[in-house]
Formats: C-alpha cells, structure tokens, sequence
C-alpha cells in the first residue's frame, strides 16, 4: 500500500488580467512565509483571456534542489478553456526575488473573413508570440535566532563603524557583549575590509581582505567574531556590501583600469576629463594671475569666474565638442560630388521628390541634412565627432546645383558648390551653438555655486587657501599614475571618473554613461576618494571586475546574515541582481536592506521588486517637527487598530495527492513525485498590496543626532517612538550613549565608549544615555515582533505622541506617551489631555525623563577627549508622574506636572472582554457552513438579498433595508447588502467608513440583522432560517461585550464568515457547470437567487403564494412591474435551467401557460388576477423555454403532457374576473398550449385589450389598444401591431404631453420583427421534428381560409423567404435578388430590424434584435451574410457592456435616456428615447452567442487554433461586464447604461435578463467545447 502523509500548505492565489499583469495593487508581490515550509503561488488565469492564445506563463521560480538561475524560466502552457479559470500552483522553496511573465500571440481583429494560416514547407507555423513586461514576486528570508524564528518585524539592529571599535577580540567582545545587553538582536557592520588612503569605511582598498588593524588573523578572525556574534551574545550580523565605487588607490585598478570609466572605455568623457584638467591647473596658477586664491567675497568669486571663461573654457575650445568641422566636411562633401557619390536616404525625399528640395530655401536644405545626414550624434566624444555624410550632403548639393560636369561645364564649380555646402553647414550648426551655449552657462554656474559653497557659505566646509593640495574645484577623476605596472595602458586609460551623486538623478541611467553629461556639467557631488566602477551591460564587458565583485558577494554571505547595499540608487541594477543571485546561493535567507534615494516612490518599488529588498532604510530624525515624527511613526507603525482581516483566507481545502509541478506542465498539471502520495490541506491566502516594508532607524550613522538637529533629550521619545512600530528597528553606537555630533567616518580617529560595554545594562533610570530604557524598548520590540503585534494606534497632539500597539487576535498591547523635544519646547508638561483607553486595561511599566547636559561647556569637553568618542552627561530619572483611574469600561491615563519634552511613560494592555479573543475569532468563523447546510434558494434569497420594496412587501410596509447615517440605506436587507459594503471597507480596511462608525456608535446593525432573520424564521416558509439566525446571534452575542472601537472588525468577520457560506450553499444547490464554473459565472448564477422569491403581492398565481422571477431591482420587484411575461422568458434559460433549477423554470412555464388568452401569454402577469396582453413577442420566448426545458431538464419532454389549469377558456377570447366561476375550471396539456399558440397566430388575431383605457394605461392613445396578429401566407411571417403601439421588448410609449409625444410609441416595431421571426421559425421547426419523431401528435394548423399547413412546411417556407426578405446585400448589383428599397438603404451587410413595419425606413435601422433570431435559428441565416453583419455590429453597435439599440448614424440615435426630462424635445422628452441609442445588456448575451455560434462554424473542425480564437473574441468583449458586477452593490448587471457604458441613473442596477443571457453564452461555450477534441480543448 502506498503511504499517505497529510501537508499544510499555505497558498497564495495570484490572479492575472486579461493582459498577463497580477491582479495586485502596484504590482508588488510581497510574501512573508509564516512557517519554514515551502509556499505555493497559485497562478489563476481565466480560461480564455488574451494571454491563453498561443500562451505560456513562465517563470524562474527553481523547482526543489535545483539552484535559482534569473534567466532561466520553465514554461506552463496554457490551453483555453472557456468555463474555467486555469490554475497553475508553483511551490517556492527558497527566499528570493522571482519573476514571471506570458507568452501569447494577439488575437486578431475580428474580421470579415478569416486569413488563411501562414505557411512554412507546407506545414502551418505559429503565429508570433509577444511576450509581456516581467512581473516580480519577493519572498522574504526567513530568519532564525537561537533557534527560532525572528520576523523581520522582531528586527533590532544596531550600527557601528569598524575603525572605532578597538581590537579584536577584546575591545570587539566588550562592545558586542553591550550592545546585546541593550536587548538588540542584529548588528551591522559598516564594511570590514581593507580601507584606501582616506581612511573612509566605504572607501575599499580591497573588497578581498579584511581589515587587518580589526582582525589580525583576517579572515578566521571574521568567521570567529560571527560564530561568537550568535552563539554567546544572541546577535545577527549584516553588513556592508559597497558595488558602486572602489578606493581611488586601489591597487587592484593598475592592473584593471578597464574596470573604471577611462577615456577608451567611456570616449564620451574626454570633454569632462579636458575641463576638469584646466580647473586644477588654474588652481595652482592663480596667483600668477594675480587672481585671489582664497575666495573671501563676492568679488572674488566673480574674479575667479571671468578667469575660468578666458583661461579655462576659452582655451580648451570646448564647442569643438558639439560643432561639425566645417571645413572637413565642406572638403568631404565636394569631394563626393565631383565623383558622384550621391545618396539620398530611403523615404527622405517628400512627395515633391528632388525638385522639391531643389525649391527649397537654405533653411530647409540644411533641416534635410539635420535629419538625414548627420552622424555621430550617439554621444559627445572626440572633437569634431559630429559630422555630415559626404554622400548625403553631395545629393542636397546635386539637387541644388545640379550634378558637377566640371570645371568648365554648364553646371557650378567647385568653388560655387563649396560656397553654398558652407552656407548649408554653418545653419546646421547654429543648433549646436545654442546647445554648447546652454552648456557653458550650466556649467558656469555649477561651478559657482560649488565653489561659493565649499569656499564661502556658513554652513559649507570654507575650505580655505586655493592650492594643489585644496584645488579650486574636486577633482571628477583620478588619475593613475605611469610607472612599471601601468606602461602598459594607454595614457588615455589611466583618467578615471570618480563615483559621485547627482540630485534628482534618475537612477536608471549611468551617471558616467554616454546618454549622460553631469560630468561636463559639473552636476556630480563627487566623492575625490572612490573611482566609480565600470560593469558595463554583462561580464564581458569588465570581465575581472565581475568576476572580482562576485567572489567579494560570496565572501560576505557566507558569514553574514544580511546585506545592507550602499547607496543602491547608484548601483545599476542589474550588476545587484547578478550579485545579490550569486549571494543567497551562498544564504538563501539573505536579508537586504538598502538605503534608496530615487526621489520616487515608483522607483523605489522597482528597485524592491527586482532585487527582492528586505527593506529600505528610513529615519526618524529626517522629521523636523513632532508633527513630521508622528507621520513617519504612522507610516511605519502598522495598520490601524481594530483593522479589518486583512489576510483573507479565501478556503482550507484538502487536496491531493500533491505533486510537483513538471517544467512542461499544462495548465498546472503535474507529473507523480515518486510513489509517496502526500494530501495537502490547503491554506489559500489572498495576496494583498502591502507597503515595502522599512527598517527605520531612531537615527544612522550618515545623519545628525538630536543635539545638533532637535534638543538632546529627544534622544528616549524619538527612540520610544521607533520602538513601536511594526518593522524592523535600528539605531547607531552612538545614539543612545548621547554623541554630541555626527561622527565623521573619514577623519575621525576616536575610539567608541559606552556606559553599557562596561557595566551589566539594567531596566531603568541610570547615568551615561538611555540604555535602560532601551533594553525595555528593544524587549518589547522584539516580542511583538515575533508575536505578530501589527495593530497600532498612533495619537499627535502638540508636543506629544502617543502610540498603542496591540496583537490582532489576544488583544494584548503596549502603550506608550512620547513628550517630544523639538527646541524651544521648555521644560513644562506641555498641557497634555487625558489619554481615554476604552474598555482597556493597563499596567504601568514606567515612566522616565531624560536630563543631558548640553551646554557648551559639556559639549566642548565631549569633544575635547583625543582617545574616545563620548556621549554627553545624561541619566535617566524615573518619574512618578502619571495618574491612572479606571472608570467603567475604560482606563484614563493622565500626566502630572513634571513630564518635561525628553520624558516617556510605557504600558501594558489588555482588553478583558478580548481575553479569549483568539478563540473568539475561531468561534466567530466557524460553523456558518453548517447553519447553512439545509437552506434552499428561496430561504437565501431572503438571508442574501430583499431589495427595499421587497422587504416592505414582506414586513407589510414595517421594515425595509438598513439606514447607514452619513452613507444611505443599503441595497438589500439581506447579507449582500452589508457585505457590498463591506467588500470594500475591508480591501482598503476603511476604518473611517460611516457603516465602521455606526458600528462604533451602537449595536444597531446587529439587532438588526438577527431581528429580521428571527422574525422571518418563525414563519412557515422560511422556518430554515432559524440555524443561521440562531448562528448569527450567537456570534453578535459574543463580540457585543468588546469594545466598540473593535466592534467593526469582528462584524466584519462575522458577516464575511456567513455571506461566504451562504453564497457557497447557494452555488453547492446549482448545476455541475456552475459549482464547477469561473468566479463570473458563479456571480452570474446567484442573480437567480437574488431575482426569485417570495413576495405577496406578486406572487405566480392569484390564490396561491409562490416565489416568483423579478424582472430586475429594485424598480421591477413588486406587486404588477414584478413579473413581465417576456422578461421572464428572456431569463429563464439562463437563471433556471442553466443553473439547474428545473422546478422553478417548470412553475413558470406553467403559470403563464394557465393565462394564456388570444394565443399570447400576458406581459404583466399582476399574479393571475389582471394579466395584460399587449406583447407580440412574450409568447415566442415562451415557447422557446418550453422547447429548452425539453432539452435541457432532466425528462424535459414529459413537460408537454402536464396538464395546466386555465385561467381563461381555451380559444375563447372572454375576459373575466379571477373569482368568476369559469376560472381555473378548464385545463389543458403544455403541449396543447403550444398548439393553441401557433394556432391562433396561424389564423390570425384581431382584438381590443379588455379593461382598455387610461385605468389601464394612461399613456396609450386609443388606437394603441387595438391588436392585429396574423401570418402572411407567402413568406410564413407572423405580422402584426401598428404605429400606435409596440408590442416588443422595445416598448416605450411617449408620455410628453409638452413635447406632443404623449401615446406616439418610439419604437413601434410593427410589421415582423427580425427576432419574432427567427423564434417563430425555431419553435415551428422544432414541434415539426418533434411530431416526426412521434413526440408531438400535432402535425399541422389551420389557417384562416380553412386550409392546413403542416408545420414543416411553414417552417421551410420561412426559411425559404428568411434571407430574401430580412438581408441588405452588400452589394448593390445584388440588390434584385433581395426585397430591398435602395433608396432608403442607410448600411449595406445587415439584416433588417422588421419587415414591412409601417414606416418603411424603420426596417432598414441597424438594431441589436438579429443575433437573438441567429442564436435560435442559425441555419435561416447564409453563414457569410451572418459574419458581415455580425462584425458590423461589433463595430458599431457594442459597447463596453450593453448593445447600442440603435445605430449611431441613424437621425434618431439619441443614447442618453433621463426618464425624468419633461422637455419640448419630442425624440427625448420623458424618455422616449429608450430604446433608441442607450446600450443595453441583456443583447450583448445574443449577440455574443452568434458570435460565437457563426465565428465556430466557419471554421474546421480540426482548426484548433481557430476554434480558440473563437472563444477569446468572445472573452475580449466579456471585460467590461465582468468589471462592472465585481463593483456593483447590487451585485449583478444593469439593465442598461448611456452611450459608452456611462452610468444611466434611471436604470435597474441588476437586471434579469443581462445575466441570464450571459449565462446562455456560457451553456453554448460548454456545449461547443463538449464537441471538441479534448486534446485539443480540454474542459478540465
């Protein structure tokens, strides 16, 4: 027997769009494994989107024990399926950063006719793929201490420079040993190797050896100082890794100049390298031109400046840089045409050709040769680089002049040429004058301003006297020197450019680059010590530098835990990706931090995600007021308080037996992992868009302290503050000993001293910084850290900030009061309010102020001492100074007087009533399912949904939905109408939502919400609802005792744990292709249960209460407007059958077959009780139903032998009451019904609507009451209506007394309809083949003359006439072969809207109603004729969502409907125009469906490709809709929106029929795809 072992698995589901891009905010894909086991992606990709055409998603992702190449990516194919959505799970083993990205080929336009395959030896080749951008997903490392798990939120790290900790081992373990003793658990080490001549850490001699004054015994010493860094002082390590710059001394570099930016590797230099030259010689020769060589006032600046513009720029001739050499290529250019080498570039010559540019002016000659002859323009390199083709210049001379005949000839010399090719290059170069000119000044006042600064400005270094050794400006190069090892090397290759910043700088683009000029320009801060390296596109560009900056990567990660990547911005990122690879082969777990000055945000994430960041550096002493601090502490404290489950677990599912994904796997398929079969219970994670997380320090070692920048005791708030928050923390050696000033990497010499390297650190008060209170800090940080505390509260208030950070699920906290101190905040209190913790408990952990003695005198002694680096005189006194009281459910927390800024008071919380809150969130989310489990669809129509009427309906005018104050009533009573709400509260955990507010201020939601299920469960019909009221009461009754300010979060979780379940019980009781279906279908199902229900006042029958089909909410959900007979039938396929639900879409069939009158079922059922018949089509989409429901329900054909009890008498057109006796009496069979349909129309029918008048429709005048229904012999058409009514779907009647339209229809539709037509035909041909097979006794009707016609006759004599009649050819030399007027002809390649309608030029109105005659009836149409008018409406007609409902060249197209405009424009007023522009939905189903029917037929069978191309149209046109129901409240679709999907005010939100015929395209997919070789589209 195989064994079975069960896994955990943590999921995270990554959806992509249409266009391959993840379906995340930003793009960042950020996952934090919360175990040490390997997390799955899970890839979702709908069946049939763009990306599944010829497509493939690839991704670098390694699989187990195979090492992780950047480049190398494994492919998964994706083969469509249009009722899925392709998964595809990826196991991650290892930290990293990942990439992804698809392969696909475009889906073509949709076209008339199809191109044929492209060919290749006879054989079909693919179509070309294009592949999209790369998407990253960072996994962070997974960091362990003493043999636990430390969360990079646990994170304390602590910074110090090699060079001042003494030697090692004694004076290293002393300071280790204290800095442990702080309560930090990561050190960072600024580089430890060997320093260059400055003596600057970041300044490396040798990226190899290790600094032998720190460690003697190099390298064993490192590997030593670590073991012992983990072992006995429970510290991590990370440092330094410098890529940018090496020593300007670098030994390495005599050898390897190429590594640099020299003149031969970087030629676009030698202008910048020329200036930088004459500015230091300039420096030693201003006193010989008796210039001031110390720059003491303006005047001297100005001085210096005038000799740098004539001794300096003047003389190098620098706009030889940027000029053509006139001369040379006036020569060159003559010289070309003499001989006839002329050339005139592809596509140059305009349309007037060569005499055009021989017309043309000097000016233009010279732009011909600006655009077309120019060369070397690449970059700014040699002088004179620029020039003109010979070639081209000789052409512009030929058109000119003509072609040289000699000297003696008829055209112009030499000389004359040459004198206008002069003429021609002087114009050309005027540009480039001006461009030399901006230069200059730019670099001109670069200079200015640097040497104004470093020479005169308070706050600049005031460098002093101007000599060799303190030039006038530092120097962008170094220069090598000449001796043995360098004779080699061109001189050129011993100039290299220094590494440097620019401000403002894109940090993409090489600063020291040909597309760059900052060295020219004198735009670069430079650092004179470091020589900026040179890595070029890959290794071979700088084969040893790589090779050299590789073994320096390995090196460092194979003893430190973390990489902290100096000045990141400047590194060029893909030498980072290559080295930061190569490390974590080393340490997979590497952390890596960066300091990243982009001046973007955008850039900063590309930066995270490419190279897989940890986190970026941030700083609390970059705030410059308490207010700026609070900010920071917010944004990196963690999410707020009472923050909603953000790390939504979508389903814990079992699955198996797992398997590993195999490198040519197929929409996620596997091959068996060896024979062990392992099940896996699923945990499936949402993956949310999360900030780049930080590591932000209290201050670092390249920024100032509090004594310089604030007031030294801000030292313990400002530390207390980044305490708190929820990321990784730091602080430098210096910082909590009280440094008076920044230390100076490079020239300081000092030693460090700490209090707390030579004493045991102790909690509390005590002398020489803040190391007691900085233990406790660091603690606390550390345990909430790993104890997942990352709810925080942060309060600003003047001086103050206060921060309370607490667990998510124990509810336990810490709280903390900052007084700041900013300088001139004195020494008061600072009138702090009353802190009010509700429905909190505290203990008092303390509460300290900071005294430091900062005067001059003490600073001036600190910094007086020649051996060590010294804090100020400080201590930490402990304060009594905070009052607690406990009143009722809160804590209140008070400050006395002596609390002066520099003071900190510490707290513990809890919340006693969230004691157990971690058993209160399981109690809250589980059991839903089970509450649920005996629900039918009628009852979680109820617990779901009931729109404002409904709910009156149902309470008799008590009760209706929710009233949010600040927000409005909510959609539906039901839970659908909470969770629309709070979908989005939680996404974006919108705490300030005026719902979360109510929440806060009262328990009204939840008395609610169980109120209304407790009522309703005590009646008969919905006495189910008693489990889930009974479970939601007892869940509101266990959070109602939590403070209010939780109370949102936990009824959020209530209400997201009940509407999951319920919707999943709602999907659980629907048909196999539904519970099996794509997210869209699912939503697309549940309209069915949201549309059907109970409601008294419009139930199915007069005196019988059923649930019943709304035609759409809330303006169709009661009483008469519920149930529209053609509505109904428009939806039923989809709603009913396609989601299973036979019962249902029998009781409607049968209840409209109980009223059928006149051969017609009503419009408006009014329960059986005043059915109205004033619909021509209502009862073709009946019969179309009936003849679904024998196809697709189980048994479907027993249908036609149930009998019906009629409301009225059978062939008899007497109108009576519903409680007349003959009611009810009389009944016939379904199948008689359909017989007495066709046969009534088959002799035809003349009637007044009974009840007619204004009682019964107020806006019709009285001819419209008039019915005339009859079948035209000659052709099988059903004609009827007449201009006084409108008896289709397009049914607005004018009601403008004030515009004249009152009773004037605007779209009448008499004649035959295109669509009654098509379903005419479909169910005539269907009772014919079923009275063939013997299923429908039946053969014929009789007409109005007495005679018979049998069904297939008059089937074959519709389909006969069909095209003759309803097409407008394309052509028209074929008019003669089709009934068509060419004179009213608007469009050609489209099929009528009617036929003979009584106004004629309304048969020719392009009108989405055809695809509904093609869906039912395909074989009527020619299947060419088909396409062309199908493409035709794509482009004309479909818009983002609904079909336009008239064409838009028609002079009536009006596609902006206000239902409430009583204006004089008779086409508008009161909404006239309804149907005459607007875009509705429901078409769009039918439309989509001819798509799809007609694109499949004509192709092969064996066209696989083809038949997928197919489905993806359709797919293409589904974006919009499938958008606009993930936004809707009402969750569903309109009914219909203005022109171009605009917002229509006066529409239903959620229609019927818009999702039912999106479901009826989902059916034809599946049943197409169910003919399919499953190889070639599997449904799996």
């Amino acid at each position: 027997m195989i064994p079975q072992t069960m896994v955990s698995n943590e999921v995270y589901l990554l959806p992509l769009n249409d266009d391959g891009s993840p379906q995340v905010a930003g793009e960042y894909i950020y996952l934090a494994p919360k175990t040490q086991d390997p997390v799955t992606i899970r890839f979702a990709i709908e069946g049939t989107s763009s990306i599944c055409r010829h497509g493939s998603l690839w991704v670098n992702i390694p699989e187990r024990g195979q090492p992780f190449r950047r480049d190398k990516f494994r492919e998964f194919k994706l083969v469509p399926d249009f009722n899925r959505t392709l998964e595809i799970s990826v196991p991650i083993h290892e930290a990293g950063a990942y990439a992804f990205y698809t392969t696909y080929a475009e889906l073509p336009d949709l076209a008339n006719n199809l191109l044929a395959p492209a060919r290749t030896n006879g054989t079909s080749s693919k179509p070309q793929t294009k592949k999209t951008k790369l998407y990253y997903i960072d996994v962070a490392p997974r960091l362990t201490l003493d043999g636990r798990p430390l969360p990079l939120s646990a994170l304390s790290v602590f910074s110090i420079i090699s060079k001042f900790m003494g030697k090692y081992p004694h004076d290293w373990e002393r300071h280790l040993r204290g800095i442990s003793d702080r309560g930090y658990n990561m050190v960072h080490f600024a580089p430890l190797q060997v320093r260059g001549a400055s003596n600057s850490p970041y300044s490396l001699y040798d990226q190899l050896g290790w600094d032998s004054n720190c460690f003697p015994g190099g390298e064993k010493d490192v590997q030593k100082m670590v073991e012992s860094l983990e072992k006995n002082h429970s510290l991590l390590s990370l440092t330094d890794i410098v890529l940018n710059h090496t020593a300007h001394n670098s030994d390495w570099l005599l050898d390897h100049p190429e590594a640099g930016y020299n003149l031969v590797t970087a030629p676009w230099l030698e202008s910048a390298y020329l200036l930088d030259t004459k500015l230091l010689e300039l420096s030693v020769n201003l006193e010989t031109l008796g210039l001031p060589t110390e720059v003491k006032t303006d005047d001297d600046l100005i001085k210096i400046m005038d000799a740098i513009k004539k001794e300096v720029i003047k003389e190098i001739r620098l706009w030889e840089y940027y000029t053509l050499d006139v001369d040379r290529d006036a020569d060159a250019a003559i010289e070309s045409w003499v001989v006839g080498k002329t050339d005139f570039p592809p596509d140059s010559l305009g349309p007037a050709g060569i005499d055009g540019l021989r017309a043309a002016g000097g000016k233009e000659q010279a732009d011909f040769l600006i655009k077309h002859a120019l060369k070397g323009m690449d970059y700014l390199g040699e002088r004179f680089r620029r020039r003109v083709d010979p070639n081209v210049a000789a052409a512009v001379l030929s058109a000119a002049l003509g072609r040289y005949e000699g000297e003696t000839g008829d055209s112009a010399d030499q000389a004359a040429a040459r004198v206008k090719v002069v003429e021609l290059l002087d114009i050309v170069n005027v540009p480039f004058y001006k461009e030399y000119d901006a230069e200059i000044a730019e670099i001109l006042q670069q200079l200015f301003n640097r040497i104004k600064y470093v020479r005169m400005d308070e706050h600049g270094p005031r460098l002093g006297p101007i000599n060799w050794e303190n030039p006038l400006i530092e120097s962008y190069f170094t220069r090598l020197p000449r001796n043995e090892r360098t004779a080699k090397h061109k001189k050129e290759e011993l100039a290299l450019a220094n590494n440097g910043w620019v401000w403002g700088g894109n940090a993409l683009v090489d600063n020291a680059g040909p597309d760059s000029r900052v060295y020219l320009r004198r735009e670069v801060i430079v650092w004179g010590d470091c020589t900026k390296l040179r890595y070029g596109k890959g290794p071979a560009d700088s084969p040893y530098l790589w090779e050299h900056m590789t073994k320096y990567a390995r090196m460092l990660a194979k003893y430190f835990a973390g990489f902290r990547i100096d000045n990141c911005h400047s590194t060029p990122i893909h030498v980072a990706e290559h080295i930061l690879d190569e490390a974590r082969r080393i340490r997979p777990d590497l952390y890596v931090v960066a300091e990243l000055f982009t001046g973007s945000e955008e850039m900063d994430y590309l930066f995270v995600k490419r190279l897989g960041l940890s986190s970026l550096i941030r700083e609390a002493m970059q705030a410059w007021s308490t207010g700026e601090l609070s900010h920071l502490v917010h944004r990196h404290g963690g999410r707020p308080i009472g923050s909603f489950e953000v790390d939504e677990i979508s389903s814990a599912e079992v699955r198996g037996p797992s398997r590993e994904s195999s490198d040519a796997g197929v929409n996620g398929s596997a091959t068996p992992n060896g024979g062990q079969q392992h099940y896996t219970r699923e945990i499936v994670r949402v993956i949310k868009p999360v900030p780049v997380q930080a590591l932000f320090m209290d201050c670092t070692h390249d920024n100032e302290t509090p004594a310089q920048k604030r007031d030294a005791r801000d030292t313990l708030p400002n530390a207390a503050l980044v305490s708190m928050c929820s990321s990784a923390t730091g602080s430098v050696m210096g910082y909590d000993e009280i440094y008076p000033k920044l230390v100076d990497l490079v020239g300081e010499t000092r030693l460090y001293t700490s209090e707390s390297s030579k004493f045991p650190v102790k909690v509390g008060e005590g002398k020489g910084g803040i190391a007691g209170v900085k233990k406790l800090l660091n603690q606390i940080h550390t345990l909430m850290g790993m104890d997942d505390y990352d709810e925080t509260h942060i309060h600003h208030e003047d001086q103050y900030v206060t921060v309370h950070r607490v667990h998510p699920g124990s509810r336990k906290g810490y709280f903390l009061i900052a007084h700041t101190a900013f300088p001139g905040y004195g020494n008061g209190n600072g009138a702090f309010n009353p802190v009010h913790l509700t429905g909190t408990r505290a203990k008092h952990l303390g509460s300290w102020m900071l005294e430091v003695d900062s005067s001059k005198e003490a600073v001036e002694e600190v910094l007086a001492d020649k051996k060590l680096l010294r804090g100020l005189p400080s201590r930490l006194i402990s304060l009594p100074g905070i009052r607690m009281e406990v009143k009722g459910d809160e804590t209140i927390i008070t400050v006395r007087d002596r609390f002066p800024p520099g003071s900190i008071a510490l707290f513990e919380t809890w919340i006693p009533a969230a004691e157990h809150s971690t058993g209160l969130d399981t109690f809250v989310t589980s059991g839903a399912k089970a509450a649920m489990a005996e629900l039918d669809l009628i009852d979680l129509n109820f617990l779901l949904y009931k729109c404002e009427p409904e709910e009156r309906d149902a309470s008799d005018g008590r009760d209706g939905t929710y009233d949010i104050p600040g927000h409005g009533k909510i959609v539906y009573a039901g839970l659908q109408g909470w969770w629309s709400i709070l979908k989005d509260i939680i996404k974006d955990n919108n705490l300030a939502h005026p719902l979360c507010q109510n929440l806060r201020d009262g328990q009204w939601a939840l008395d609610y919400i169980v109120g209304r299920l407790e009522r309703a469960s005590k009646k008969e019909s919905y006495a189910r609802l008693a489990k889930p009221a009974a479970w939601l009461k007892d869940r509101f009754d266990a959070i109602r005792g939590i403070p209010s300010f939780l109370l949102p979060r936990y009824f959020g979780l209530v209400l997201r744990t009940a509407y999951m379940a319920a919707f999943e019980r709602g999907i659980s009781l629907m048909s196999h292709n539904i519970r099996n279906g794509q997210w869209f279908l699912q939503s697309l199902a549940m309209v069915s249960g949201q549309q059907t229900g109970l409601v008294k006042s419009a139930s199915l029958y007069p005196n019988r209460l059923v649930p019943s089909l709304a035609a759409g909410l809330p303006h169709f959900a009661v009483e008469w407007a519920r149930c529209w007979g053609r509505d109904i039938f428009i939806s039923l396929r989809g709603l009913y059958l396609g989601t299973g639900r036979f019962d249902e879409a029998k009781e409607h069939i049968r209840a409209f077959a109980s009223v059928l009158k006149h051969g017609m079922i009503p419009n408006l059922l009014g329960s059986g009780n005043t059915p109205r018949y004033n619909a021509r089509d209502s009862v073709w989409f009946f019969l179309q139903c009936i003849q679904d429901y024998t196809r697709l329900a189980p048994e479907g054909l027993a249908l036609l032998d149930e009998k019906v009890k009629r409301r009225f008498l059978a062939y008899d057109d007497t109108w009576f009451p519903s409680d007349d006796p003959r009611a009810y009496t009389t009944e016939s069979t379904i199948g008689e019904i359909v017989h007495e349909v066709l046969q009534r129309h088959a002799e035809g029918m003349k009637f007044r609507e009974a009840n007619a008048g204004p009682e019964l429709d107020m806006q019709m005048s009285d001819e419209g009451f008039n019915m005339e229904i009859k079948v035209d012999w000659s052709n099988g058409f059903v004609f009827g209506g007449n201009q006084k009514n409108c008896g289709t779907w397009m049914d607005k009647m004018g009601e403008s007394e004030r515009a004249g339209s009152k009773g004037v229809p605007g779209t009448p539709r008499d004649g035959a309809a295109v669509e009654i037509t098509g379903l005419l035909y479909s169910n005539v041909n269907w009772v014919a083949n079923l009275h063939a097979s013997g299923k429908f006794k039946p053969a014929s009707v009789r007409k109005a003359d007495g005679s018979e016609i049998s069904f297939q006759d008059w089937a074959g004599l519709i389909k006969d006439n069909f095209e003759k009649c309803f097409f407008v050819p394309i052509s028209a030399s074929e008019d003669s072969k089709y009934d068509v007027n060419p004179k009213i002809i608007n469009r050609r390649g489209m099929y009528k809207d009617l036929y003979r309608s009584g106004k004629e030029y309304e048969d020719y109105q392009l009108r989405p109603n055809f695809p509904i005659a093609m869906t039912v009836a395909p074989e009527l149409f020619d299947q060419k004729h088909a396409m062309h008018a199908l493409c035709i409406a794509d482009a004309v007609l479909r818009g983002p969502t609904g079909m336009a409902t008239l064409d838009p060249s028609d002079m009536n197209y009006r596609p902006y409907y206000l239902n409430s405009e009583d204006s004089t424009d008779f086409a508008t007023s009161k909404g006239r125009n309804y149907h005459q522009g607007p875009e509705w939905l429901w078409p769009t189903g039918f439309f989509l469906r001819a798509l799809l029917k007609f694109d499949l037929m004509r192709r092969s069978r064996d066209d696989a490709e083809g038949r997928t191309e197919a489905f993806q149209q359709v797919t293409r046109r589904l974006i919009d809709c499938k958008e606009m129901i993930q936004r809707s409240p009402w969750a569903g679709l309109a009914e219909l929106t203005q022109k171009n999907n605009e917002h229509c005010g006066d529409s239903c939100p959620t229609q019927a029929w818009s999702s039912s015929c999106l479901i009826d395209l989902y059916m034809d997919a599946e049943a197409e795809q169910a003919k399919l070789d499953a190889q070639s589209l599997p449904l799996r």
